[in-house]
């Protein structure tokens, strides 16, 4: 018998116990984003907490930050650190939604939405998948204000430029934007009051826990839909 037909059930062999080994690994999510989506604020915990339990979920986002100034202040490279040492984990996936913060008047964070905020996002999903992550593109989520029985979408043009860069990169993609709009233009204004944190913290744009709870479970059942890969780390949750 021929050398390499003698190797060959080896190597099946080998191939097969490796692929069994890596599948036995757990998956990883990695949020990164502003205050809608990070903890107290945001709906990034609640989505944590649809996972399994062996699927591990850092929430990175922080309140405040851009496309932009979320880099500039060194945050992801912390994402970069966790993504080089992701040996243990299947696979790590990078939720990623900015926007808020890119809009107009708000110094040292604001980006210009034609050039410099869709720039920014490419570089994210390059970067990501260097380090070894799956990109997630996330548009952000819509601002609850109505303009008589209408939702006003003021980050339409930054939604827009986050879905053409998913198209261009060929990265998976939530459209958060679109889904939330439809879903706070069916509540209406005062149903949709009921989505933001209580007292004298009440806004339209932050999330108090109803509406994070609602948005997580909007997010868990999108990103079981957009992406087939993270389905395991839901487990049996629903």
């Amino acid at each position: 018998m021929p050398f390499r037909l003698r190797v060959l059930p080896f190597l099946l062999s080998f191939l097969a116990v490796n692929a069994g080994a890596a599948s036995d690994k757990p998956l990883r999510i990695i949020l990164v984003g502003d205050s809608t989506m990070a903890s107290s604020t945001g709906y990034g915990d609640a989505l944590c907490a649809r996972l399994s339990p062996d699927t591990a979920c850092h929430n990175l986002a922080r309140g405040g930050r851009s496309s932009g100034s979320f880099r500039a202040e060194g945050r992801w490279d912390e994402v970069q650190s966790l993504l080089r040492a992701g040996d243990k984990f299947r696979a790590s996936y990078v939720l990623i939604q900015f926007g808020h913060n890119d809009q107009p008047g708000k110094p040292g964070r604001s980006t210009d939405y034609v050039t410099e905020f869709p720039a920014n996002m490419r570089r994210y999903v390059a970067e990501a998948r260097a380090a070894g992550g799956i990109p997630v593109l996330v548009t952000p989520l819509t601002r609850r204000s109505f303009r008589g029985a209408w939702v006003h979408d003021d980050l339409a043009p930054w939604s827009d430029a986050v879905r053409q860069v998913a198209r261009d990169t060929k990265a998976a993609l939530v459209d958060l934007n679109a889904l939330s709009m439809a879903d706070v233009q069916a509540m209406g204004p005062q149903q949709a009051d009921t989505l933001a944190r209580a007292g004298a913290n009440f806004d339209h744009t932050h999330v108090g826990p109803a509406g994070a709870e609602r948005y997580g479970t909007m997010m868990a059942r999108e990103l079981r839909r957009q992406v087939p890969g993270m389905s395991a780390a839901f487990g049996s949750a629903q």
